[in-house]
């Protein structure tokens, strides 16, 4: 059932195509062929020697880079190195995160020196507060001490 306004393909006029049509055609695409091919043998000569100036030619002229000339200074082309020339016994450089990251460590590896040796003010307050957890212990054990000898005084006395 065809829908409102909708008309499907069906029952339109076929259009053939004319044979000498078809006939041209054919002819046109032997000819492009025929004129590639010789093309390829007489370029393949000249091509050897203007090859490297034609691939730097259309990398530099690729889109808009051909219509206006720009140098951008952010750009970083990737040079290649000879393997001669890399140096692998040189040192290499850190990064700046890993330069961050080994003076995070050795800064860390020198404070808790210090803290051991006492002369941080977070050790200082540390050991103040373990003195005056000694003598809250000290002072408590005596206390346990002496309600020990009280009660057994008093229960040697209830014994008599």
């Amino acid at each position: 059932m065809p829908r409102g306004g909708k008309k499907g393909h069906k029952g339109r006029g076929k259009q053939f195509s004319n044979p000498e049509e078809i006939d041209r055609q054919m002819r046109v695409q032997r000819e492009m062929e025929e004129n590639a091919g010789a093309e390829k043998e007489s370029s393949a000569e000249s091509e050897e020697e203007s090859s490297s100036d034609e691939e730097s030619e259309s990398r530099r002229r690729s889109g808009v880079e051909g219509l206006i000339e720009i140098e951008n200074p952010n750009r970083v082309s990737q040079k290649s190195k000879k393997v001669a020339e890399v140096d692998v016994t040189a040192p290499r450089e850190l990064t700046r995160r890993e330069r961050e990251e080994i003076e995070k460590q050795k800064s860390k590896e020198r404070y808790m020196k210090l803290h051991l040796e006492g002369k941080t003010e977070q050790a200082r307050a540390d050991l103040a507060r373990l003195a005056i957890i000694k003598k809250q212990r000290e002072e408590a054990a005596k206390k346990r001490d002496e309600l020990r000898k009280e009660k057994e005084a008093e229960e040697a006395k209830a014994k008599r």
